[in-house]
C-alpha cells in the first residue's frame, strides 16, 4: 500500500486513539486509573461471550444507520432523519407482522422486512423530493421529519398500543429472528440475533451499489461535484431522490434488530438515538461499508462498555468519548488530507 493511501486510511484510527487519550484525562481527573478502566471495558465487551453478544447487539442497528447516512453523504446529502425513518418503519413493520401473523415464516418474514424498507424509503424520499423540486435543504427537512415521525407514531399508536403501554401487540412467530446463541452457545443470555447477518448483507449490497453499478457511480459523482455530474448526464434531482430513498430503506431496517430479534413488538423510544449515532458511525467509517462495520462495532463496544464500568466512572464518559471521536474524526481527516496532498503520488 502506498504511503499516501496508508496515511488516509489511518485517519479513523488516529481519531480513536486521540479520543481515548482525551478520555484518559477525564478518568484521571476523577481519580481512577485509565489503563485499568480501559482494560475492564475491553474485557467486559470482548472478553466474555455475553459481552461479545451485547456488543454485537448494540452494533447491529448502528450498521444500518451508518450505511443509511453514508449513502446520503456519498451523494452530497446530509440525512439526519434516520431516527425518524427507523421509527416509522419499525412501527409499520410491527403492525404488519402482527396483522399477518397467520402466514408461514417463508412468507411473513420477507413481507415484514419489505414493509420496513418501503416505509423507511417513503419517509426518506420526502426530503429528497423537496430538495429536488424546491431546493429545500435536506438537513432542515430531515430534522423536522424526525419530530413529525415521532408525533405521528405516538398519535397512531394510541389506537393500536396494548392497554396501559406504549407498545404494539407481539408480531407473528414466523417473523421473529433467532438469537445467535442458537449457533454460538457462548453468547447465552445476550439478545444478539440474525439481524446482524442482515446488516452484513446490507453492507455488502451497499458496497456493490456504490462501486459496481451505474447508479452508484452517479451517486458518487453527484457527491464529488454536482455541476460536473450534471454536465456528464447525471439527472441531479432524480438521483437525489433515489439517494434519499435508498438511505431511508436502510434506516428502516435498523429497527428490525429490536422488533424482530429482541422484544418482538414495537415500543416508543426503543431506538435510544441510534439514528443520530449513525452519523458518527458514517463519519468515522469514512462512508465506506467496511469502515461503517468497524465503526459500528467500536461504538457498540463503547455503549456496552460504558455500562460495564459504570460503578467506577460515570456513564457519561461514554457520551464524552463519542462526542470527542466525532469531532476528531472530522478534524483529523482534514489534517490528514492536507498532509497527503503534500506527499508524492
Amino acid at each position: 500500500m502506498k504511503p499516501r493511501t496508508l496515511l488516509l486510511a489511518s485517519a479513523p484510527l488516529i481519531a480513536v486513539a486521540l479520543a481515548l487519550l482525551a478520555g484518559a484525562g477525564f478518568i484521571l481527573a476523577i481519580g481512577e486509573d485509565p489503563p485499568a478502566i480501559y482494560a475492564l471495558m475491553l474485557h467486559e465487551t470482548f472478553g466474555t461471550g455475553y459481552g461479545i453478544g451485547q456488543t454485537l447487539f448494540k452494533a447491529t442497528p448502528l450498521v444500518f444507520c451508518g450505511l443509511a447516512v453514508a449513502v446520503g453523504f456519498r451523494a452530497g446529502l446530509f440525512n439526519i432523519g434516520v431516527e425518524g425513518q427507523l421509527t416509522v418503519a419499525a412501527f409499520a413493520a410491527a403492525l404488519a407482522a402482527a396483522a399477518l401473523g397467520h402466514l408461514p415464516a417463508f412468507a411473513l418474514l420477507p413481507v415484514t422486512l419489505l414493509v420496513a424498507m418501503l416505509a423507511g424509503s417513503a419517509w426518506g424520499a420526502v426530503p429528497g423530493v423537496l430538495k429536488a423540486r424546491f431546493g429545500a435543504h435536506e438537513v432542515i427537512n430531515t430534522m423536522m421529519l424526525n419530530f413529525i415521525a415521532f408525533a405521528l407514531v405516538s398519535y397512531l399508536g394510541r389506537r393500536v398500543f396494548q392497554p396501559a403501554t406504549v407498545r404494539t401487540a407481539e408480531i407473528g412467530a414466523g417473523a421473529t429472528l433467532p438469537r445467535l446463541e442458537t449457533w454460538w452457545p457462548a453468547l447465552h443470555g445476550s439478545p444478539a440475533n440474525l439481524s446482524l447477518l442482515l446488516g452484513l448483507l446490507a453492507a455488502a449490497a451497499v458496497g456493490v451499489l456504490l462501486f459496481r453499478t451505474r447508479l452508484g457511480y452517479e451517486l458518487r459523482a453527484l457527491g464529488l461535484n454536482a455541476p460536473a455530474a450534471e454536465y456528464g448526464g447525471v439527472p441531479i434531482g432524480t438521483t437525489q431522490v433515489k439517494a434519499m430513498a435508498i438511505s431511508g430503506a436502510l434506516g428502516g431496517l435498523a429497527g428490525m434488530n429490536f422488533v424482530l430479534g429482541y422484544k418482538h413488538f414495537f415500543e416508543l423510544g426503543f431506538s435510544s438515538g441510534a439514528g443520530f449515532l449513525g452519523i458518527a458511525v458514517a463519519l468515522l467509517g469514512r462512508n465506506h461499508p467496511v469502515g461503517v462495520l468497524l465503526a459500528a462495532l467500536f461504538f457498540g463496544a463503547l455503549s456496552h462498555g460504558g455500562l460495564a464500568i459504570n460503578q467506577r466512572v460515570p456513564k457519561e464518559l461514554v457520551d464524552v468519548l463519542q462526542a470527542i471521536v466525532i469531532l476528531l474524526a472530522i478534524c483529523v481527516q482534514q489534517v490528514v488530507e492536507r498532509l497527503a496532498r503534500r506527499m508524492p503520488s
